[in-house]
């Protein structure tokens, strides 16, 4: 199944200033959702970000939301973000059935609210270089447990490449020179 950028949303979990400092990998997945946000953002892909609990875990990290203008915030008590009535009535009524889905922690937030999005019938993506936990051992049990409850999981590459489908148009010319080319050496982990 390939993603379409009319279809997609993008959902960026958890990536909150109190709680990076101990994730591993917590940096990349920050810079990794903000360079697939700004890409989405082009493309018309909506971008949601979610926060849990911020009185406790501080907003979401500032670099993120500088990165991303036109991003939709939304704050959770539920570890499922979908969990949440408010949450998942926008969802439905946005018509976007594809979910990009990335952010901290993997085995407890993201993976919750994955397994949700699933159960309600969304197709889940699963960004690997922009979903981690303080351990990188339980990042890689939540996406080998994603994974078999039928999520994909895809780097921000083929997402980007996916949505943007033709390579001869001006809108792939302008992702590639702003987004595209600049990140191509850059090094990466896949959590």
């Amino acid at each position: 199944m390939r993603l379409d950028s009319k279809k997609s949303l993008l959902l960026l979990i958890d990536l909150q200033a109190g709680l990076l400092p101990v994730i591993e990998g917590g940096d990349q997945a920050v810079t990794e959702a903000a360079w697939l946000g700004g890409v989405a953002e082009a493309l018309d892909v909506p971008v949601w970000i979610t926060e849990q609990y911020p009185a406790g875990l501080g907003g979401s990290e500032p670099r993120l939301l500088e990165a991303l203008p036109h991003h939709c915030l939304w704050q959770k008590l539920h570890f499922n973000a979908h969990a949440e009535a408010d949450f998942a009535g926008a969802l439905a009524a946005s018509g976007r059935t594809q979910i990009v889905l990335c952010g901290t922690e993997a085995h407890i937030c993201v993976l919750q609210t994955g397994l949700g999005l699933l159960e309600a019938g969304y197709q889940v993506f699963w960004l690997a270089e922009a979903t981690a936990s303080r351990r990188a051992e339980e990042a890689a049990l939540a996406r080998q447990r994603i994974m078999q409850a039928g999520a994909t999981v895809v780097s921000a590459d083929m997402v980007a490449y996916e949505w943007l489908e033709r390579c001869d148009d001006a809108q792939f010319k302008q992702v590639h020179r702003r987004n595209l080319k600049p990140r191509s050496a850059r090094p990466l982990r896949f959590f």
